[in-house]
């Protein structure tokens, strides 16, 4: 899951932007990319189960195969998708303006939330608990806003919309499982030869992810992505809408 991943970068960015030296906050600094490796390890513990569990438990790739895979896709997915979530993180939920005089503080507060984050995934691993990185790092993130600027620094409707959207989230994925399978099942699972069906089927799946992830990327990938985008995503999804039809 690349909204994982990108909570590590939003939190180093903060870290690095609210320096007002380098000399004087450079240890503070090496401290947050240390935390960061731990966070990052801490995140692989745990939220790689949310992404490839079903995958390994119905034996479709084994362990080491998931954890190659999870290796790859997901660093490439927050380098592609992660930046809308980094910086909602970065500053989307607190006022960081009112850091202006006191970026030191803004600094240590980042770490802070990086290293309990990490801690508490760390135990959370050991439970065998299934929890969400991105749901600690926006606690993290609010809770050390409360001790630092109280109230006064955490934006409650942009908090809001996230805690609504993680339940949504589940409900939109649930329902849209539960077509995909009750057609699946349809067409393919029920016939007396499932096989030629199943392949057939197989290049609409393909096609509607890579066209998905595609059009993600193009439309609101991150900003160092240096072309049209918006219009080559609508070419592409109009392309791929007409091979499919």
């Amino acid at each position: 899951m690349a909204s994982t991943v990108a909570p590590i970068t939003s939190t180093l960015a903060a870290v690095t932007a609210a320096a007002p030296s380098v000399d004087d906050k450079l240890w503070m600094l090496i401290l947050g990319f240390i935390i960061a490796f731990v966070l990052a390890f801490s995140v692989g513990a745990n939220d790689v189960a949310n992404s490839f569990g079903t995958a390994v438990g119905s034996g479709v790739v084994t362990l080491k195969q998931a954890c190659i895979l999870a290796s790859i896709f997901e660093t490439v997915g927050s380098a592609l998708l992660g930046a809308k979530v980094s910086e909602t993180i970065r500053k989307g939920l607190i006022d960081v303006e009112m850091y202006n005089s006191t970026q030191g503080l803004l600094m240590a507060g980042s770490v802070s939330a990086m290293f309990g984050s990490a801690v508490w995934q760390l135990v959370a691993s050991f439970l065998k608990l299934p929890i969400s990185g991105t749901h600690c790092i926006v606690g993290a993130t609010i809770g050390f806003s409360l001790v630092a600027k109280g109230q006064r620094g955490v934006k409650w409707s942009e908090l809001i919309k996230i805690v609504m959207s993680w339940f949504v989230s589940p409900l939109l994925s649930g329902i849209m499982s539960g077509i995909l399978f009750f057609l699946v099942r349809a067409f393919i699972l029920r016939k007396a030869d499932p096989v030629p069906n199943g392949l057939r089927a197989l290049p609409v799946f393909y096609a509607c992810t890579i066209g998905i992830n595609l059009f993600s990327i193009m439309y609101t990938g991150a900003p160092w992505l240096k072309s049209p985008r918006r219009w080559l995503a609508c070419a592409h999804f109009r392309r791929l809408q007409a091979s499919v039809c």
